[in-house]
């Protein structure tokens, strides 16, 4: 007994030496980035901490923009800066054609039908095809511009109602409540929820904690045997959320099939694909979740962060209403979305909202089965490559004050930063091939809930504490405490 003792302490030993030794000799290896020494086994996991966007930032700004960690046994890149996220997503983006696959992905055989998951391939390109031509085109929103208006009317009256019975508004909810509407109308021509407290209360657990899940830091995905046993229960907690939209998603397709009359929404379009044997079932039930989880959270948790710093700093929120008032009128109440080109302060305020509040912390790549070289370092195949956008949006080299909420940055020089994946200082929907196909709508849906609910009404805090800034981390980052605000009718002006 004592011998198989020994012989199993022994083995340990030794392969803890050779784990230190192996770790030894990659860092030195000169074609590797930069970065902090790894631990055995663990690698550099204990230094992501709660936070890994702020803990990455911090360890970038000592080991470089392009740094190597390892995170259990995946070797994962991290870059930091315009430059090099350019050469990746723009002059390399062949040699990163997928993201990393997840426990949580896993769930429901996701990763296989999801187009945020699919490697570039045909059935990706198909998926993607689907959502420019059948959601996110121009001739397609346009048409759907009514639905837009009917969803912001109801916004309006919602604050209305609080703000003639003198109620606290939380505008993170009344704003997911909008998304919410917004993206269930245009996928299955229904309304999910009303502002009645608590009637959106199940789905906004549900998305949330998905997004959480595919966001969290698992440590099955990064020590393969240990995965069968769940630990954190994060595979658990996904199957739970994901069979629970799943299934809402499956009465609805069977309701609609029983429907003698057509709707003209994206569900239909995809049924119609089914039915020419183009798609099948769980390809659209995957499809509509990615829509409807990614559309609902990250656009109402912009509008949030938005109006949080917007009332925080008075003479943002007084430009903008001025802004407003000139373009569009004292006396009208809905804008319409052709003049938000014609907002160049809102416009303004929105990009430093993405700049500084990015809807999600990082973009996620995996390289393929070969190296890259990018600058003097090369990137292993199949590494995990994260492009850090939030440091690069609070980096001092590229941003003058970046902890600063300074809107007309936007309006300054000649070269007018975009949000289409061109200027890589700034790319809140990503770039290249896999930039997030929902931007067009997420744009116009942003840019008028926020206009409408500035140009309706003031707003008080509702206490006079400092505005908490906190985030959550996950696969976007929410706001950690809601932003609750009482409206005020706007005497001066209506």
């Amino acid at each position: 007994m004592e011998f198989t003792y020994f012989i199993l302490l022994l083995c340990i030993t030794l392969s803890f030496i050779h784990l230190l030794s192996s770790n030894f000799r990659r860092r030195r290896s000169p074609k590797l980035p930069p970065g902090p020494n790894p631990f055995p086994i663990i690698g550099n996991i204990l230094q992501l901490g709660p936070k890994p966007h702020q803990s990455l930032t911090n360890l970038s700004k000592i080991h470089g923009p392009l740094m190597h960690l390892k995170l259990g046994s995946i070797d994962t890149v991290v870059v930091s800066s315009p430059e090099i996220a350019k050469e990746i997503l723009q002059q390399h983006d062949h040699g990163f054609p997928g993201r990393m696959t997840t426990a949580a992905t896993k769930a429901f055989d996701h990763h296989l039908t999801s187009v945020a998951c699919l490697p570039v391939g045909k059935k990706w390109r198909s998926l993607r095809k689907i959502c420019r031509e059948e959601m996110f085109s121009t001739q397609r929103l346009d048409a759907s511009r009514e639905l837009r208006r009917a969803k912001l009317q109801n916004l309006v009256d919602y604050v209305q109602e609080c703000c003639d019975d003198r109620k606290i508004v939380d505008i993170g909810e009344a704003a997911f409540v909008t998304s919410l509407n917004l993206i269930s109308n245009t996928l299955f021509s229904v309304d999910f929820a009303d502002y009645s407290k608590g009637s959106s209360q199940e789905l906004k657990e549900i998305i949330h904690g998905l997004m959480g899940a595919f966001g969290s830091f698992n440590v099955a995905d990064y020590f393969p045997i240990v995965g069968a046993f769940d630990p954190q229960r994060i595979k658990r907690d996904a199957e739970g959320y994901i069979g629970k939209l799943l299934a809402v998603f499956d009465g609805i397709i069977d309701r609609r099939r029983e429907l003698p009359e057509k709707k003209n929404d994206l569900l239909e379009a995809l049924i119609s694909q089914e039915n020419q044997s183009e798609l099948s079932r769980d390809d659209i039930k995957h499809l509509l979740l990615d829509l409807f989880v990614a559309g609902t959270d990250t656009t109402s948790g912009t509008v949030e962060w938005v109006m949080t710093e917007v009332l925080r700093n008075p003479s943002v929120v007084w430009k903008a209403k001025a802004e407003l008032q000139t373009v569009i009128g004292e006396n009208k109440v809905l804008i319409e979305e052709s003049d938000i080109t014609k907002l160049s302060y809102l416009q303004a305020v929105i990009k430093e909202t993405f700049r500084y509040h990015p809807p999600g912390p990082f973009i996620a790549r995996r390289k393929d089965e070969n190296d890259v070289v990018i600058g003097d370092h090369a990137v292993p195949k199949n590494a995990i490559v994260l492009i850090n956008i939030w440091a690069i949006g609070r980096d001092s080299r590229i941003w003058r004050d970046p902890d600063s909420f300074e809107p007309e940055r936007f309006l300054e020089g000649d070269d007018v930063l975009d949000l289409k994946g061109q200027n890589f200082e700034l790319i809140p929907f990503g770039a290249g091939r896999r930039i997030c196909p929902g931007l067009p709508l997420a744009y116009r849906m942003v840019h008028l809930m926020v206009a409408t609910l500035i140009h309706n009404f003031d707003w008080k805090f509702e206490t006079d504490d400092e505005v908490d800034l906190d985030d959550k981390f996950g696969l976007s980052l929410q706001k950690a405490l809601p932003l609750k605000a009482l409206p005020i009718k706007l005497s001066l002006f209506k």
